[in-house]
């Protein structure tokens, strides 16, 4: 598992496309009190856009919730040398590290999320050596199985170590290391949304490279409309859902990746075997929870489209809409699309 970018949803881009020629479409959105503001934190591109009476009151909740996921991100950043998270790694088999509240929690959830979905999703995958390099060129062929099986042997969430009363976390290997990188943009957008509801903020859609949170209405009173790309053609639209109060995150393997004879790896890991997960282009989850949702998509890459699709179906309020290595689009069962072109959904 590595660090993602989901390329499968182009929010910020397609909003005011999808809207124009509607009825209160995206020039009444404009007159209406609709203000966004991007930034490049976490190493993606954040578009947040927001509802608000005016200017000034706008303006400022877009700073505030930008500050809070730059906030999150100097505390438990993987490339911030003062982060908690790298001073963790620092101390790996050396001694527990205490760390506030906040990261401890965090932490805690990945673990119960690892626990849930059998290790599909493990924070420890940074403890592998960097065997690829996802440069989308062709390759001649795999590392030698020799190298990837010793780079996984240090990856396994049960071996990290908390300590709920002192809040420290321990790796108990040299050269374990942690990476909350495949959760931590949901849960900034999550915190980003908690103070822009303190400040007023009645309705926004804050989407950060792809994990996506919406709530209220627009300001015309239409629900927020979310587009889902077509892995075939970047850019362009496939389908779409009609949404508040709902996180819709999209992975894919499309724009990072490299070949070998014609197979395509994507950059998302399985941390059981060290190999690129495959079989899955693009996985799109809605739900409640922007954090669940983060994560859960890593989960259906590694564990594949079958296996994946019936995780997903176990899980109450969580659906799903993947598209398959050879083009195949299936859902879940309660999942809803409205499809361009023709294009129609599968249930296995």
């Amino acid at each position: 598992m590595k660090a993602k970018l989901r390329p499968g949803l182009w929010v910020g881009a397609l909003l005011g496309l999808l809207l124009l020629g509607q009825p209160g479409g995206a020039q009444s959105l404009v007159a209406r009190h609709t203000f966004t503001r991007s930034a490049h934190v976490m190493g993606s591109r954040f578009t947040f856009t927001v509802v608000a009476e005016n200017d000034s009151a706008g303006q400022r909740a877009l700073r505030a919730g930008l500050g809070e996921v730059k906030r999150i991100d100097h505390l438990m950043s993987f490339w911030d040398s003062t982060s908690e998270v790298v001073h963790i790694n620092r101390m790996a088999g050396i001694q527990p590290v205490a760390v506030s509240a906040e990261t401890f929690d965090l932490i805690n959830r990945t673990l119960r999320l690892s626990q849930l979905s059998g290790g599909a999703f493990d924070i420890s995958f940074a403890s592998a050596d960097k065997l690829y390099k996802f440069d989308r060129q062709a390759h001649s062929s795999l590392p030698d199985s020799a190298q990837v099986r010793a780079s996984v042997r240090r990856i396994g969430w049960q071996k990290i170590k908390l300590n709920a009363a002192q809040h420290t976390v321990y790796l108990p290997e040299k050269g374990m290391r942690i990476n909350l990188a495949g959760i931590l943009q949901g849960y900034g957008i999550r915190r980003a949304k908690q103070v822009l509801t303190q400040l007023g903020i009645r309705g926004g859609l804050l989407n950060g490279s792809g994990d996506i949170y919406c709530w209220g209405r627009q300001a015309d009173g239409s629900l927020w409309r979310v587009a889902i790309g077509d892995p075939d053609h970047p850019h362009s639209v496939a389908a779409w859902v009609d949404v508040t109060d709902v996180a819709v995150v999209t992975a894919g393997n499309y724009e990072q990746y490299f070949t070998v004879g014609g197979q395509v790896y994507g950059h998302i890991i399985n941390p059981h075997t060290g190999y690129p997960s495959v079989g899955l282009r693009s996985v799109t989850i809605v739900c409640a929870d922007v954090e669940l949702a983060d994560g859960l998509d890593e989960v259906v890459f590694v564990k594949g489209p079958t296996d994946g699709l019936a995780f997903i179906n176990s899980l109450k309020g969580v659906d799903c809409t993947l598209i398959t290595d050879d083009n195949r689009t299936l859902v879940s069962h309660g999942m809803k699309l409205n499809y361009y072109h023709g294009t129609s959904s599968a249930k296995p």
